[in-house]
């Protein structure tokens, strides 16, 4: 059984533990690492500023974090003043521990309910890795919006309709994961 809540100071560990553990896997597969950054996350757990969410299963504790921001963070230039208008929710600094459920997906999933419950038109994202954004695409059904040259780096912004999700409730329960 798994549940999304809000993150707590008491998250800051288990949250950079998993980002280690994420990081590893990553750097295995030739992918980068993020380690460097695993305390720096889970230190903006509880910290109002940063709006962070953490997936927890009932017996291994915290597997997957996320943070959901607002149009007031979606950066100028990489949306458009129209695109900025827009009720949005933006994710940010996503994270699972790696197992076999493909946990980002259901983090995703839960996004795009809450954020339809909230009544935004749009869930977005942006990663700074071609094959992530690919993975989004074909994998979870997000459309690329633009690829945006940042500091020399190339970010990919992708973006889904924000809609109610039939079965969350069977998939937050673990099944059909």
């Amino acid at each position: 059984m798994y549940r999304m809540r809000e993150a707590t100071a008491a998250d800051a560990g288990p949250i950079a533990d998993m980002v280690r553990a994420r990081s590893a896997w990553l750097s295995g597969r030739g992918l980068g690492e993020c380690a460097d950054l695993a305390e720096e996350y889970g230190s903006q757990a509880g910290n109002p500023v940063f709006p962070v969410w953490v997936l927890e299963h009932e017996s291994d504790g915290v597997v997957g974090c996320t943070s959901h921001f607002g149009n007031e963070s979606l950066p100028p230039w990489a949306f458009t003043e129209d695109e900025r208008s827009e009720p949005t929710l933006f994710l940010a600094t996503t994270f699972t521990r790696p197992n076999r459920h493909r946990l980002g997906r259901l983090i995703a999933w839960w996004s795009l309910d809450r954020a339809a419950g909230q009544g935004m038109t749009w869930v977005r994202r942006g990663t700074g890795q071609d094959r992530l954004a690919r993975y989004y695409q074909e994998a979870q059904g997000w459309d690329l919006l633009r690829v945006s040259d940042r500091r020399g780096q190339q970010v990919h912004f992708l973006q889904r309709k924000a809609e109610p999700v039939p079965g969350l409730a069977d998939l937050m329960a673990g099944r059909g994961l």
